[in-house]
């Protein structure tokens, strides 16, 4: 917050400001200094062709930005509730994270045991890793084969699809039953796309953890492709290795959250040495990935009541204007008959024409925009036409809400009184 208390900040602003009002006030003040004094006492003074088509084009772009805010605005909640609402591959909600259970020492399996005994919780699962992302890339090989294979790759224990709850596609995932899961490993579809494999159960790997020597790993399962980065990206190749001692917990449970999370505390200040308590959600981990859009999907909504707002305050002066200007045509048709709902569409049509054609450039700009915008999401949705089509209905509505009070008051004056304008 310091730039905004720098001399070259305040000093822009009010730069700006004096700029602004100088040209904002230039147009008519040259233009009403422009008038002949015998005329505008006369009351001769009209507003010509040229003056009508400025004011025109400015409730046109007025209208034309609100437009293309509303439909924008309208995308980027879209995106954000299908992107919430979509299905990763893995169950997000119901998930505790204690990302420092390192701290608990030589407590942390019998802390684990005493997790499991609790009521709500289901399962419990000790993993190197935390979502959404995957702390480790390396370089993996086929048996048999030197070409290098990138792939992501991290430790779990034998409850961690119970907690995650993935689904497999071939094979198995690591159980107690088979003592020789230690030289195992589990991959996604990605991964054995990447390697090629036909059949990739049975298959074998070889991995350099960091030694000198590449360890064999054999394949056991392929877990379908879960969502564990960004949505702006395909599912990468993912393997996952057995391990039973990790410093990240995963805690699957049911009920509750407030009264889990006093549980668990309890707990924690058993088994560990006055150290800090610290958790998460998995659910929340994973909407983080899209907090940006959420605060640009809430500034968007705030630029278009503005310029909504600015619009109609263009568009009810205008409409005055209009009005005063055609006094004596609104006394001319009320004295030969016309109603007054006639008259007020009369009024409004022509405002009407010019959200028409506002509507016209901003749907395309914004059909682009949006469309440009989403294209950097592996996961999107379509652009939906009923949004533009409801976009102009919005515009419409606002522009005649906002011209029916001239347009009434207009309509339902005396017409003697209109006959004597001049």
């Amino acid at each position: 917050m310091n730039v905004f208390q720098t001399p070259l900040f305040i000093t822009g602003l009010v730069a700006l400001v004096f700029f602004i009002g100088i040209v904002s006030g230039s147009y008519p003040a040259f233009y009403l200094t422009s008038f002949s004094a015998v005329e505008v006492l006369k009351g001769k003074i009209r507003a010509g062709a040229k003056s009508k088509g400025i004011r025109s084009f400015l409730v046109v772009f007025q209208f034309g930005l609100s437009i293309f805010l509303i439909i924008f605005t309208v995308v980027v909640f879209q995106q954000i509730q299908y992107l919430q609402k979509k299905n990763l591959g893995i169950d997000k909600n119901g998930v505790l994270i204690l990302d420092n259970a390192d701290r608990l020492g030589t407590n942390k399996e019998a802390f684990r045991n005493a997790l499991a005994q609790q009521s709500g919780i289901t399962k419990v699962s000790y993993t190197n890793n935390t979502f959404p992302g995957v702390n480790n890339t390396t370089v993996f090989k086929a048996a048999g084969s030197e070409q290098d294979h990138i792939m992501g790759v991290y430790y779990a224990d034998y409850e961690h699809q119970g907690v995650l709850r993935f689904e497999l596609n071939d094979g198995r995932y690591f159980s107690k039953e088979f003592p020789s899961d230690s030289s195992a490993i589990v991959l996604n579809e990605a991964a054995a796309k990447e390697f090629g494999f036909e059949n990739p159960v049975g298959e074998e790997l070889l991995y350099n953890d960091g030694g000198s020597t590449f360890k064999k790993y054999k394949v056991i399962g392929v877990i379908k492709n879960f969502n564990f980065e960004s949505y702006k990206a395909q599912v990468r190749p993912l393997s996952i290795l057995l391990t039973q001692n990790a410093n990240n917990l995963f805690v699957r449970y049911e009920g509750d959250p407030a009264a889990l999370i006093q549980n668990v505390e309890k707990l924690w200040k058993q088994y560990s040495t006055n150290e800090p308590f610290e958790y998460s959600f998995l659910d929340e981990s994973f909407d983080r990935l899209f907090r940006a859009e959420q605060r640009m999907g809430k500034l968007f909504s705030i630029f278009s009541g503005l310029a909504i707002f600015i619009a109609c305050l263009g568009l009810f002066a205008l409409a005055a204007f209009t009005a005063e200007q055609r006094t004596k045509e609104i006394g001319i048709r009320k004295s030969m008959g016309a109603s007054v709902f006639s008259l007020s569409i009369l009024l409004s049509k022509e405002f009407t024409k010019l959200v028409v054609i506002a509507f016209i450039p901003a749907a395309v700009l914004a059909w682009y925009i949006s469309d440009t915008w989403l294209n950097g999401f592996a996961y999107r949705v379509e652009i939906n036409p009923f949004v533009f089509v409801l976009s102009g209905i919005v515009a419409i509505v606002i522009a005649w809400l906002t011209v029916s009070y001239q347009s009434i008051k207009a309509a339902t004056a005396n017409p003697v009184e209109s006959l004597r304008y001049e």
